[in-house]
């Protein structure tokens, strides 16, 4: 008579856990295919902020597989979370993801395709329950199984609107979608794959964008400033071709009088509140680009002001025509009496003759700009 071998009952649930757990994929969509360097980088850049905002988002322990282009995904082993545990998760990434936008629209500086339709990024999420493991690819950790496939599956669906959060029948389990807030609705779906029937609900959760407060810019100028000098040059050029001129920090060192570098201190793309540092003849000094207005039918205006608050250097310019652009560098201090005597007594002539080098410099650089299509 053969000898039983004891099962431990917990230890094989445990072992079955581990291989059953939620598959959860936030992906971004929105962007066109862009056919110019610049978009393709400034894209990239946009996405990458994103994708760290989502991620620094999960506030419910899930744990990254890998990064899949415009999509991360998320899983977690153990028991389905409740419900409405994952819709606090949902409601977090969604709206920093949308803040993030928000914020981006309002401080950026470029006017490329990738940087204007930033604003209409949309973002949704699958989430699904199954079973699925992992693997070891050298230092890589891989989820592998049917179950994986099937949640990749479900981003590819008839859904209209690109906004929502759906959930599979698998992760359901029975439950009801309901009463998370008064707004949502649910619906039923599914999705056919080669060889079964895929039942979800989802809903649709743009309406979470009107709970983001309202954009607040921040105080990176004196309150109270005055206008120190002001020195102005005409050229031949239209106002797009001398706002990525003089806009581009990485040109300015090539016609700003005493600039010897420029170095970008925050990865994100120029806008406000990203902060440079200058190399220049009287030393290093770390400047936050502090304003910016945008109308290439009249105006354009952007400034830089330095770490205390105390100076501001605008670059104004005027359409005069077609071709016809006026630059205007003019420079304020916040408002001080003895700080403002001092400048007239001791700077404002040597700053005003730097501000006409500057601008002849300029001048000369002007014909070897290539400005992007569109931009």
């Amino acid at each position: 008579m053969s000898e039983k071998i004891p099962v431990n009952s917990t230890s094989f649930k445990i072992s079955i856990m581990e291989n059953r757990g939620l598959i959860f994929i936030p992906d971004i969509s929105g962007f066109t295919r862009f056919m110019h360097e610049i978009e393709i980088e400034h894209g990239r850049h946009i996405i990458q902020e994103l994708l760290e905002t989502l991620v620094n988002a999960n506030q419910i322990g899930l744990e990254i597989s890998e990064i899949e282009g415009d999509a991360i995904l998320f899983f977690k082993f153990g028991e389905a979370p409740e419900l409405e545990v994952l819709y606090k998760q949902v409601e977090r990434m969604f709206c920093d993801f949308h803040k993030y936008i928000i914020a981006y629209d309002n401080r950026r500086f470029c006017q490329c395709k990738a940087c204007i339709s930033a604003v209409n990024l949309t973002l949704k999420v699958v989430a699904h329950y199954g079973e699925f493991t992992t693997y070891q690819v050298k230092n890589f950790s891989k989820l592998i199984g049917k179950d994986i496939i099937v949640a990749h599956q479900l981003l590819k669906n008839d859904i209209e609107q690109h906004e929502y959060w759906l959930v599979t029948q698998n992760l359901l389990n029975g439950q009801q979608p309901n009463g998370f807030t008064d707004w949502m609705t649910w619906h039923s779906g599914s999705k056919t794959t080669e060889n079964e029937q895929i039942p979800f609900a989802y809903t649709q959760i743009g309406l979470l964008k009107d709970s983001i407060p309202p954009y607040e810019p921040p105080l990176l100028e004196p309150l109270e400033k005055v206008k120190m000098t002001s020195v102005s040059m005409e050229y031949d050029t239209d106002i797009k071709k001398m706002f990525f001129t003089s806009g581009h920090l990485e040109l300015r060192h090539r016609w700003q009088d005493g600039v010897k570098s420029i170095e970008e201190l925050d990865h994100f793309l120029p806008g406000i509140g990203s902060r440079h540092r200058r190399v220049s003849n009287d030393g290093e000094t770390i400047l936050y680009a502090s304003g910016f207005s945008y109308d290439p039918d009249s105006r354009v205006v952007f400034s830089e002001s330095d770490e205390n608050r105390t100076g501001t250097l605008y670059f104004v310019l005027e359409k005069l025509g077609d071709t016809r652009t006026r630059l205007s560098l003019e420079y304020y201090l916040k408002k001080d009496l003895l700080k403002q005597l001092t400048f007239r007594l001791f700077k404002k002539d040597k700053m005003e003759e730097s501000f006409r080098k500057s601008l002849v410099n300029l001048k000369a650089l002007l014909p070897e700009i290539v400005v992007p299509v569109d931009f």
